[in-house]
């Protein structure tokens, strides 16, 4: 039920922008900003994808590892990766050595290969109809998921792509500012 309030800098943020450098920082800069390009957006939805049953913070951390370890997310470059590959990756102490996840991410590159349309035009045609949008006040009227979210999900996973449920889908929907979460009173509030 959390509103925004001041941190330590006197900033009103999201709560969660509040909690650490790290989060103030990816909140201020990034969360929420709109973003575009196919490695950018592969990015994000390989990073919600390892998130899934973890921190984000533990995954932020870890970024600069993962993009390391996936060729900078060039989803021609990690299409290319094989099994030795996903064997290197899960001896990689600098990212999180979760099998199915590494699978899913080298599997979304094949995917986007083979996508007839721009990732970039696929993924925002699921943007929500932002006239009407009610903007946050309380932490709790965030949802989850939502009708955009489980659409999204539902063809990209019938385009082949993995680990991309509804909750990832809207995670990324927020963090590539898609949808704009950010709470009334925090200073990253678009009008």
């Amino acid at each position: 039920m959390t509103a925004a309030l001041p941190g330590a800098d006197g900033v009103p943020r999201c709560p969660w922008g509040n909690s650490t450098e790290d989060y103030a920082a990816y909140h201020d800069e990034e969360w929420g900003v709109p973003l575009h390009g196919e490695s950018q957006l592969y990015e994000r939805l390989s990073l919600e994808a390892f998130q899934s049953g973890l921190s984000w913070l533990t995954i932020l951390r870890k970024r600069e590892g993962f993009r390391r370890a996936f060729a900078g997310f060039e989803p021609k470059r990690v299409a290319e990766f094989g099994d030795s590959d996903v064997e290197r990756l899960m001896n990689d102490v600098a990212i999180v050595r979760n099998r199915a996840k590494i699978e899913a991410t080298i599997r979304n590159a094949h995917a986007i290969a083979d996508l007839d349309v721009p990732l970039d035009d696929l993924l925002w045609s699921f943007a929500p109809a932002a006239k009407g949008r009610r903007r946050p006040k309380l932490t709790s009227e965030i949802p989850a998921i939502t009708p955009e979210s489980k659409a999204m999900a539902k063809e990209l996973k019938k385009r082949g792509f993995a680990f991309v449920g509804p909750t990832t889908a809207y995670a990324m929907m927020q963090a590539i500012g898609m949808v704009d979460d950010h709470l009334t009173t925090c200073w990253r509030a678009r009008p």
